[in-house]
């Protein structure tokens, strides 16, 4: 059994058989750099726990310019919760980055974890909290932290999106123009 489950399922009611039952549900994909997960205007019917490499999230702005609203790398979960639980068509466009070794689960089979593995549901609720902070937090720093400090939070937390990602698509999360970050990027290898 891969060590991803162990990472990403930590809660303190799983029993190894449990990490079994998960493990057992989720499927091993390889998917090479530039592929689509999802596409807008789809409906998802998994989520990815991402064991190798780098996935991001995108929409399409009103001047359709892709702004990258997401990067998921190792250990995160890959998932557009709107439309994978609410069953509702996608805004957003999920694409790897580099090539990724995913461990992918459907719609149906979460629905049974959650239904008959004691502690998933509250796993599940833990995980979504975080979620929603982290969002939360992202919103509020957009608006009170400068571009370089956002740069510096994203190289400290994700250096592999620092490492991998294209710099537009780097600059576009960060709410920033290319030629912003590349100046910062500049400003900050003279420190």
């Amino acid at each position: 059994m891969s060590d991803i489950f162990h990472t990403v399922y930590q809660h303190l009611l799983f029993s190894e058989e449990d990490f079994h039952a998960i493990a057992l549900a989720h499927e091993k994909t390889e998917i090479a750099k530039g592929n689509f997960l999802l596409k807008s205007g789809e409906i998802s019917n998994e989520y990815y726990l991402l064991e190798k490499g780098i996935v991001r999230s995108f929409v399409h702005d009103y001047n359709n310019n892709e702004i990258t609203t997401e990067f998921f790398a190792e250990n995160d979960i890959v998932i557009v919760p709107s439309s994978l639980f609410q069953r509702i068509p996608t805004q957003e466009t999920l694409q790897t980055v580099t090539d990724c070794v995913l461990w992918k689960i459907d719609f149906d089979k979460f629905q049974h974890l959650f239904h008959s593995v004691p502690g998933f549901s509250e796993w599940g609720r833990s995980w979504f909290t975080t979620q929603v902070f982290s969002l939360k937090q992202k919103s509020l720093d957009i608006v009170t932290e400068t571009a370089t400090n956002r740069y510096l939070k994203l190289l400290k937390e994700k250096p592999q999106i620092i490492q991998n990602a294209p710099l537009k698509q780097i600059a576009s999360f960060l709410g920033i123009t290319d030629t912003s970050l590349s100046r910062i990027r500049k400003d900050i290898l003279k420190i």
